[in-house]
């Protein structure tokens, strides 16, 4: 049952209880029913003061003092009484039984009432909370905010300096009008914050309200579009009407890419409601002047698939790239974050910085509850290190799952397989260093994973570190064939990630020796880089294909070579290194020396961890699945 049903039948319910008690009330109000026989004694008695005579019933009322009740009614017997109420000086007149208007209001009347309570209190709540009626689904559905309601400041704001800077000219703009237009020059019409999930947009554009302490009206694209067409025209219509009779004021739509897709020139497409909304849209952004004070920004991690012309120069004038942060972006964005919980003196937020490359916001945020969860659940008093490095396991590598067990053979293979990773990447110069090495199965499918240490970002990347990172991911495989000679499942992760690796070198990277530089693979890239969009049509042909399959087949042969030599090389070490793995469960340098690198002796550090795979990031998680 939907918010709105739910209700109206609570309020039904309310009404259907309120109107029995209005008609239990009205019937008992002050009146008391009486025999006739008590009736009569009371007239000899002389304590009636006024009477009512009709067919069937007798009404009147009390002399002072006699009941506690001042009105009376009783069922009338003998046909002749006015002799007796003559003879004791009572009041009386005949009346004429007519009881509909009487029994019509006690009905009616509190019906009207619940009526004018339900249109003028109960249907206000409902529209803003969204549970409007038909007459309201031309209404915006924009939630309206000022600087105490949204919280936010730009000193909530971290990690984002660049974007900040940005619309903290939107803010000046706003408290000082006079001072921005005294050369001419006008505030952008609207500004587009562009940027991955969890990166902060929302959170910027609350932030700007915050600081200008004006009306903020904030409202989803999706809440424009409805089953009937011209709704969502309406709506953005409404929406601009109420922004010009609060302005100054800032107008946020988020996830605009529900609203402002790219339109198709199909037949009917004009027809089409999104299309219709998007239209009317286009054409409130060529109405409105910025100077009366209304700013529109907007935010979407899909630009590329917005209309153009809702990007153009006049519209949406300025576009602000919300990125994730770099390390000095994650360490204040740690701070921020940080102030909520009670953290340990040992803990280093650099340190912190330092491991998380590639994460968003959201991400720390998520990683500091995380860590304070850890803490609690160890009943500690404060947060310490050795809780991020929880959490960052945690959250990169999956829940423990110690409930799994193993059989000793497969326990074996799985730990030569992942003592196979770390040797092989211990062994590379330049490779980020080892930080653990693990057989506890965390996650949905991961028997075991190796975990590496990235000291810095990333942004360019090497054909021979290319290479190193297959031979690290091939090392799982390796190993298994050296000691069992036979191999198994557990690598189908490490192989599906040396194929893409390997083809992306020779079909985008222009590494594939033989085939030149060209470019092979045109699947079209999102803008943030996502790579999840339909490719286009293969423009090479199939001689082509067969020489970049096998170049592909030949990097990754190679790879694998290569670690397969490393490990024949340091047997000993693997076979040590898989005795104690069995034993511990759990390795790290610090336990096991064959495991650190030459940075490691030059790296005094000191903190474990790692990092999803991220653009730009080296850091790394290999797991067995």
């Amino acid at each position: 049952m939907d918010k709105k049903t739910q209700y109206h039948l609570w309020y039904v319910l309310a009404a259907m209880a309120g109107l029995l008690l209005f008609q239990a009330l009205w019937t008992a109000r002050n009146i008391e029913q009486i025999p006739y026989s008590r009736f009569q004694q009371l007239v000899k008695e002389g304590k009636i003061a006024e009477a009512v005579v009709y067919d069937s019933r007798i009404e009147g009322t009390f002399k002072d003092g006699v009941d506690k009740k001042r009105y009376f009614v009783t069922q009338r017997v003998t046909g002749d009484i006015a002799g007796e109420l003559d003879k004791r000086g009572v009041k009386y007149r005949g009346g004429v039984e007519n009881t509909f208007l009487a029994q019509v209001l006690s009905w009616v009347l509190p019906i009207a009432i619940f009526f004018v309570v339900w249109a003028f209190f109960f249907r206000r709540f409902a529209e803003r909370q969204g549970i409007g009626g038909l007459m309201s689904v031309g209404k915006s559905r924009a939630k309206v905010y000022v600087e105490k309601e949204t919280g936010v400041t730009f000193a909530d704001v971290a990690g984002v300096d660049e974007a900040k800077a940005e619309l903290m000219e939107v803010v000046e703009f706003l408290k000082n009008p006079a001072h921005y237009g005294r050369l001419g020059a006008r505030i952008p019409k609207g500004i587009l914050l562009v940027g991955p999930p969890g990166t902060g947009k929302t959170l910027l554009a609350k932030a700007v309200a915050g600081e200008a302490a004006v009306p903020f009206f904030f409202i989803s694209g999706s809440e424009f579009v409805e089953m009937f067409v011209g709704v969502g025209a309406a709506r953005v219509r409404d929406l601009f009407e109420q922004a010009r009779k609060t302005k100054p004021c800032i107008i946020f739509i988020d996830e605009l890419d529900s609203l402002g897709r790219v339109r198709s020139a199909g037949l009917g497409g004009g027809h089409d409601e999104k299309e219709q909304t998007l239209n009317q849209l286009l054409a409130e952004l060529d109405g409105f002047d910025p100077r009366e004070g209304i700013v529109l920004l907007a935010a979407t991690n899909r630009p590329e698939i917005l209309d153009p012309a809702l990007t153009r120069a006049g519209r949406f004038d300025r576009q602000v790239l919300v990125d994730r942060p770099d390390r000095g972006g994650r360490e204040a964005i740690l701070r921020v974050h940080m102030r909520k919980v009670k953290t340990a003196p040992d803990v280093d937020v650099e340190k912190v910085a330092s491991i998380t490359p590639g994460f968003s916001g959201a991400d720390l945020a998520n990683l500091v509850n995380e860590a304070a969860l850890a803490a609690t659940r160890r009943n500690g008093a404060h947060v310490r290190m050795e809780d991020f490095t929880v959490a960052v396991e945690r959250l990169v590598a999956g829940l423990e799952k110690r409930s799994r067990r193993l059989n000793p053979h497969e326990r074996r293979v799985v730990a030569y397989h992942e003592m196979g990773h770390a040797l092989v990447a211990s062994s590379l110069p330049g490779m980020d260093p080892v930080h653990k090495v693990s057989i506890i199965p965390r996650g949905v499918g991961a028997l075991g994973y190796t975990m590496q240490r990235p000291t810095e970002d990333r942004f360019l990347i090497t054909r021979a570190e290319l290479e190193q990172r297959m031979q690290i991911l091939m090392g799982g495989r390796a190993a298994e064939e050296i000691v069992f000679g036979e191999i198994s499942t557990g690598a189908a992760d490490d192989l599906d990630k040396t194929t893409e690796i390997a083809r992306q070198m020779v079909a985008r990277f222009g590494m594939g020796g033989e085939l030149g530089q060209m470019v092979y693979d045109q699947s079209r890239k999102g803008f943030l880089g996502d790579n999840r969009m339909a490719p286009e049509a293969r423009t090479y042909s199939e001689e082509t294909a067969r020489e970049i399959d096998l170049a592909v087949r030949a990097i990754v042969d190679a790879a694998y070579a290569r670690a397969k030599d490393v490990l024949a090389r340091r047997r000993a070490e693997l076979d040590e290194g898989t005795r104690l793995l069995l034993e511990k469960e759990t390795l790290t340098p610090e336990e096991f020396a064959p495991l650190r690198s030459a940075r490691d002796a030059s790296d005094d550090i000191g903190l474990s961890g790692a990092t999803p795979a991220a653009p730009g990031s080296s850091g790394r998680v290999t797991a067995t699945t």
